[in-house]
């Protein structure tokens, strides 16, 4: 029960996408992240404590962003839940498309928080040399699918 609390809480983070998002910028990049948990391990630290370690696999949907869509991979982070019940995490995906280029984000949620911000880190190919941040929000979840959309500023 606990692993699925902490998974739905921060998983709007790993789904999220990509680290900061500018409050003055209009979304120019939008879609969801659909994610399947490959594993979960929690350790319950006692006390309120716990930390899960997750790895899931990642697929893009975007209409408005087409060099992102379909864009697939693993997404692996870290959640901490702490004695005042809330849960804060962090981790990065890796994605591949089509035709083998690659394209990387780190993301991060703080505590408490319904969404998580994201960074693209890199990329090769048609990904190579692209900029973006923003934010991503948990919409679905049953347990091992976690649906999440995402936004922000994509260049």
């Amino acid at each position: 029960m606990r692993a699925t609390i902490c998974l739905q809480g921060a998983f709007a983070a790993v789904a999220s996408l990509f680290v900061l998002e500018s409050p003055f910028a209009a979304d120019n990049c939008t879609g969801y992240d659909v994610l399947v948990t490959q594993s979960a391990e929690t350790s319950d630290l006692g006390k309120g404590h716990a930390v899960t370690v997750v790895s899931q696999s990642s697929l893009l949907i975007t209409e408005d962003t087409p060099i992102y869509n379909l864009v697939s991979g693993t997404c692996q982070g870290s959640l901490l839940t702490t004695p005042d019940g809330k849960t804060r995490g962090s981790g990065h995906c890796a994605r591949r498309d089509k035709d083998g280029d690659t394209v990387s984000i780190e993301w991060s949620q703080a505590p408490g928080a319904q969404r998580s911000m994201w960074k693209l880190t890199g990329g090769t190919g048609k990904f190579a040399g692209k900029t973006g941040t923003g934010w991503g929000e948990g919409v679905r979840s049953d347990g091992k699918i976690y649906v999440v959309k995402w936004g922000g500023t994509c260049n």
